[in-house]
């Protein structure tokens, strides 16, 4: 049997945040997830929004933790190696009504402390975004608001704390959680179990199943699905901005921005569904979106589509963030409802649970030799050519580009295979160095990922999965 003090369920930005929080402590900390790669489901599916909780209900614990993170991003994406812009956002009122809501919504922020929240008049947002629809009467510029790599995110947390101690057991199912006199003793897991003193459920669409394990379920995780558009670099029409619509009470609405690396990410939709695997993508779905956002940008040309994809956000009934300690169950903490601002406050959040545990009388004690920087792989395409010279010369695989939209060479892969929780699988290469995520979509490049992939990993190319186990991509020779 294992033996930690910490066992973490979930992989995703809330779960690697508090691992790599916890990083920093002497104490022992093993993080679970049951995918092949850190990610978790949420986290790899949204819309790479880093909020400032303007929108949050006023004196909540999302509230609370939203705005303390929006400041903390700007120090730990450049220590980490991440990709982040402070892209700021625009809420443009179309019609009337809209407009006439403009200072609740003003007022709103302000109770949540976020005073940077500006009026602009119509022709003020149509200078700052010419393809905004002319009609619009005026609205208001949040200029914290901001863009992120969701997948680097994650990944960069996961393997700084990696790097200072954590361990993590992927692929691994939690079957359930013992206890004993009223404590936490193990967690069971489909690789084995895990004795611990401390189970920290960030588990997301799973989390109610996980609090069931314990009695502690006193809530249902609904998948709330949304549904997006990736349009093409070239794409006719642009925005420099967020784009959001005024919100409603069930959903932010249908958005348009720019992502990290060029695309213009178009959605999501908001539909509660009962499956928590479903994750397809809809006509009556995204033609919503389409219909949804002319209204703010007309001339958005959802012909530039290169995918479509949705993602699963973990609804919460009751609804609301929750974080939860137990009298009568020592050692077991519990967060549920983390939903739309889970990418955001995912750092806070760490902190929070972190200060919860000492609060509770945990002693922790700081390490001195926390190693706070991480180098993330290098992008050869964003390289001056001197530099892309000295760095064949030292690497020749970095002259030999295997996505061709993308510009991703071969030396990239290989790093994304062979660093801290390296992929495994062609999904996961995808989401390290975008080999896969340009215009086709993987049609030049997928094969060439799967070589490199078997013959880094010492596996035949008949074992190479798309993500999970069993989504093999090459089934066996033909000659």
């Amino acid at each position: 049997m294992l033996k930690t003090d910490v066992v973490v369920i979930g992989a995703g930005a809330v779960g690697c945040a508090i691992a790599h929080e916890l990083s920093k402590y002497k104490i022992d900390v093993l993080v679970v997830d049951m995918n092949e790669d850190v990610g978790g489901d949420a986290s790899k599916s949204n819309s790479a929004i880093i909020h400032t909780g303007y929108d949050a209900a006023p004196g909540t614990l999302e509230s609370q933790l939203v705005v303390a993170a929006n400041s903390m991003y700007d120090e730990l994406t450049q220590s980490l190696d991440v990709p982040f812009k402070r892209i700021g956002a625009i809420l443009p009122a179309i019609t009337q009504e809209q407009f006439d809501r403009l200072p609740e919504i003003k007022e709103k922020a302000f109770r949540n402390h976020v005073y940077d929240v500006e009026f602009k008049t119509g022709a003020e947002l149509l200078e700052m975004e010419p393809n905004l629809n002319p009609e619009v009467k005026g609205g208001l510029y949040i200029p914290r608001e901001s863009i992120i790599d969701p997948f680097i995110f994650v990944q960069a947390l996961a393997e700084n704390a990696n790097t200072n101690g954590v361990e993590f057991m992927l692929g691994a199912r939690v079957k359930d959680i013992k206890t004993e006199n009223g404590k936490i003793k193990s967690v069971v897991t489909s690789c084995g179990e895990i004795e611990t003193r401390y189970v920290i459920n960030s588990a997301g669409l799973y989390c109610d199943e996980i609090a069931e394990m314990v009695g502690k379920a006193e809530y249902k995780v609904v998948a709330r699905k949304g549904q997006f558009y990736i349009l093409d670099k070239n794409t006719s029409c642009k925005v420099e901005h967020i784009v959001l619509p005024i919100p409603t009470k069930v959903t932010k609405g249908k958005l348009m921005c720019p992502t990290m690396h060029g695309n213009m990410l178009v959605g999501p939709t908001a539909e509660d569904q009962e499956s928590k695997v479903d994750k397809s993508t809809t006509s009556a779905g995204l033609d919503s979106i389409a219909a949804d956002v002319k209204n703010l940008v007309p001339n958005v040309n959802i012909r530039d589509t290169i995918t479509q994809y949705s993602g699963l956000r973990p609804n919460r009934n009751p609804e609301g963030l929750h974080f939860d300690m137990y009298e009568d169950l020592e050692g077991y903490i519990n967060l549920s409802g983390v939903r739309s601002t889970g990418l955001t406050l995912s750092v806070a959040m760490g902190k929070y649970v972190v200060q919860q545990m000492m609060y509770h009388g945990e002693e922790l004690e700081l390490k001195d030799n926390f190693i706070s920087e991480r180098k993330g792989i290098i992008k050869f395409s964003e390289q001056t050519p001197e530099v892309q010279d000295k760095l064949i010369k030292e690497n020749p695989l970095y002259g030999n580009v295997i996505c061709r939209c993308e510009t991703i060479t071969e030396a990239e892969i290989v790093d994304a295979i062979n660093r801290p929780l390296g992929a495994k699988s062609v999904d996961a290469v995808k989401r390290r160095v975008r080999a896969g995520m340009g215009r086709c979509q993987g049609g030049f490049c997928g094969p060439k990922v799967i070589e490199i992939l078997a013959r880094e990993t010492g596996r035949s190319t008949t074992d190479i999965n798309k993500n999970n186990p069993g989504s093999y991509m090459v089934t066996g020779t033909t000659r």
